[in-house]
């Protein structure tokens, strides 16, 4: 089931995507339960199995997509979870021995279809794309061990995040939230939709070129193990996004570098879970 946020006719409204349509919930069910995230925390997301919850279907084409939760509490980011060359210039640093985490900004992320905010000034010119596998969190999550983690995955989703690479000289959290520089969705595919995590297939091009793949499989440090972390920090609650690092690819680790310019076309794919696609301006 893939279901995620929108706007139609300047109405916000949320339900289940198939296709070039989507079923949004009824009048009754967003009445009870105005956003995504509310249904989610009543956790009561298998509503939108029932066709009676669901109003006629509206095409893609009328709509403006929002990240499918637009209203996250937490979007947290996991650092070099890839083995490669980080984009320091000649520089590839061992493997981390332990997680790392940063954090984002509801505002620094778009939809599909959104437009990426290049920086004014300087910062454009170290604008950078990151393809990830962003996870969403389906039920409450406090102190859990790795073999409990999956139990409480809502989905997947493709995620790109935004980063201006010299700000992150000056800190981590400069350098990731600048407004409207990153950009997750189209929709959350639920996990009993998809194979396990390390089977998903991750993808980027940059107007039609690829620049990144790997497999889930190959991150460092596992989803359980990220879930179980950040769980021993605080409460993971429903339609919280932990973005799960970025492969090797992104334009500040290539030679020459290939940074983001205006009129240049992202996608990101999850093989299973849609293609997240924004153009650059």
């Amino acid at each position: 089931m893939n279901i995620g946020s929108f706007l139609h006719r300047d109405q916000a409204l949320y339900g289940v995507f198939n296709g070039e349509t989507v079923a949004p919930a009824s009048p009754s069910l967003i009445a009870q339960y105005p956003t995504l995230r509310d249904l989610l925390d009543a956790e009561k997301s298998e509503a939108l199995k029932d066709s009676a919850n669901l109003s006629a279907t509206i095409p893609i084409a009328e709509i403006t997509f929002q990240p499918p939760i637009p209203n996250p509490r937490k979007i947290i980011c996991v650092g070099m979870n890839y083995p490669k060359p980080y984009p320091v210039d000649g520089v590839a640093p061992p493997s981390p021995e332990h997680i790392i985490l940063f954090g984002k900004e509801s505002e620094t992320l778009v939809g599909h279809g959104a437009t990426l905010e290049a920086p004014r000034g300087t910062p454009a010119d170290s604008f950078d794309y990151e393809g990830e596998i962003a996870v969403v969190i389906g039920k409450p999550a406090r102190h859990v061990t790795a073999a409990q983690a999956m139990d409480h995955v809502l989905g997947y989703a493709p995620f790109n995040d935004g980063s201006v690479r010299d700000w992150q000289k000056h800190s981590i959290y400069a350098g990731k939230n600048f407004a409207n520089s990153g950009s997750w969705g189209p929709w959350v595919t639920t996990a009993d939709a998809l194979p396990r995590v390390e089977d998903l297939h991750l993808t980027v091009t940059l107007n039609g070129d690829m620049m990144q793949s790997a497999y889930g499989r190959e991150m460092i440090f596992s989803l359980p193990e990220q879930i179980a972390y950040a769980s021993s920090l605080f409460t993971l609650h429903p339609g919280d996004v932990i973005a799960t690092g970025s492969p090797d690819g992104t334009g500040g680790s290539r030679t020459p570098k290939r940074f983001l310019k205006p009129n240049d076309l992202l996608a990101v794919t999850v093989q299973g879970a849609g293609t997240l696609s924004n153009p650059v301006s």
